[in-house]
């Protein structure tokens, strides 16, 4: 096999590796054992070890690919020209491939420089898409930015007994409803801030 040929090869393993390592993770747990992912996969162990040498660097890069997913997101958001459609495509995008699906882990593994520097790119974009969606007057103005990341783990959250086709749509439909100003009732309490949702993960560098 040429060089080519091994490269394109490791490429199509790693991508492999990395859906069923999404997958395992999410449904079966964080404890599942790195052998039920390279089953999944179809892979050797071989294979999974060469590419990750832990199951924390595993998780790690996992991170990394959904905050990346999170931040093409808001960008597709904000190049809506309506606010709210904006807004709204990208909690649809971020439920769709529950971005916060590995948000249980935070606090059980290293954060990497790169990890937080992906998270900060796209709080940054989540926080034009939100700013521009209240601007408008289309959001009510006590919803924040964490309110929305919040949000987005309770619907990546895997539903027990397996997902009816048609359940977290309607919720996230009648959550969007919510999220629409002025807003029916006043929010309880003061809202999360950002030393509280980063601190989960550990000190920021």
């Amino acid at each position: 096999m040429s060089t080519r040929g091994r490269q394109a090869e490791a490429a199509r393993n790693d991508l492999r590796l990395l859906r069923a390592a999404h997958e395992v993770f999410t449904t079966q747990g964080f404890d599942a054992p790195v052998s039920a992912i390279a089953k999944a996969a179809g892979v050797g162990m071989g294979s999974l070890y060469r590419r990750y040498r832990t199951k924390e660097e595993l998780l790690q890069r996992l991170c990394v690919i959904a905050m990346e997913r999170g931040a093409e997101a808001a960008e597709a958001g904000l190049a809506e020209p309506d606010p709210w459609e904006g807004l709204a495509s990208y909690l649809r995008a971020c439920v769709g491939f529950r971005a916060g699906a590995l948000a249980p882990v935070a606090g059980t593994i290293e954060v990497t420089d790169e990890m937080w520097r992906t998270a900060r790119r796209g709080t940054e974009l989540a926080d034009r898409l939100i700013a521009r969606a209240r601007a408008a007057g289309v959001l009510r103005g006590d919803v924040t930015t964490l309110d929305i990341s919040l949000l987005i783990e309770q619907f990546s959250r895997p539903a027990p007994g397996g997902e009816h086709p048609h359940a977290k749509q309607r919720l996230l439909t009648i959550a969007l409803d919510g999220l629409r100003a002025p807003g029916a009732t006043e929010l309880p309490g003061d809202p999360p801030g950002l030393e509280w949702y980063e601190g989960r993960w550990g000190s920021p560098p």
